[in-house]
């Protein structure tokens, strides 16, 4: 599955993936919607991520860019220090849940991509039921971000 490195800082064998757009950045203005380099951080979520980290959770994220599009999101990740190793995306051909199922985070979160036609477009909804099982969902509302995530691991697991 390509991949950008972001650190070589590895934080534990649980791991959380994060989708950017949408759930963790989003447009300066309804006017820079497609503008990808113009894209802010929601909220406190930087913070949010780094405590998670801080209690021994591999950080990774996905993104909905392909190729040298993905290292724009890679380098606003960087720029707003966000902590993490590695930022996915897509080749040709492949698909958001042949990500996810190669990853195996322990929680998913992502959000509800109701600009783009809702549930159908999530990572969730399409990985087969032996791995949905095993990883816990989290789904919060487009471009409203994290803040009201639980800081703590485990009452985030438990949500």
């Amino acid at each position: 599955m390509p991949y950008i490195e972001l650190s070589k800082k590895y934080s534990g064998d649980n791991r959380i993936m994060i989708f950017t757009e949408g759930t963790i950045l989003k447009p300066k203005s309804i006017f820079t919607m497609y503008s990808h380099r113009s894209y802010i951080p929601i909220g406190n979520c930087a913070k949010i991520i780094e405590g998670w980290q801080s209690q021994g959770v591999d950080i990774v994220y996905c993104t909905s860019r392909k190729k040298q599009q993905a290292q724009v999101i890679a380098d606003l990740l960087k720029q707003y220090e966000f902590v993490g190793t590695r930022l996915y995306y897509r080749e040709r051909g492949q698909h958001y849940k042949d990500i996810v199922e190669e990853v195996m985070p322990d929680i998913l979160i992502e959000d509800d991509c109701r600009s783009i036609g809702g549930g159908w477009q999530m990572c969730i909804t399409h990985i087969d039921k032996q791995f949905k099982e095993k990883i816990k969902s989290v789904v919060v509302k487009e471009f409203k971000g994290i803040d009201h995530l639980p800081t703590n691991l485990l009452e985030l697991y438990r949500r």
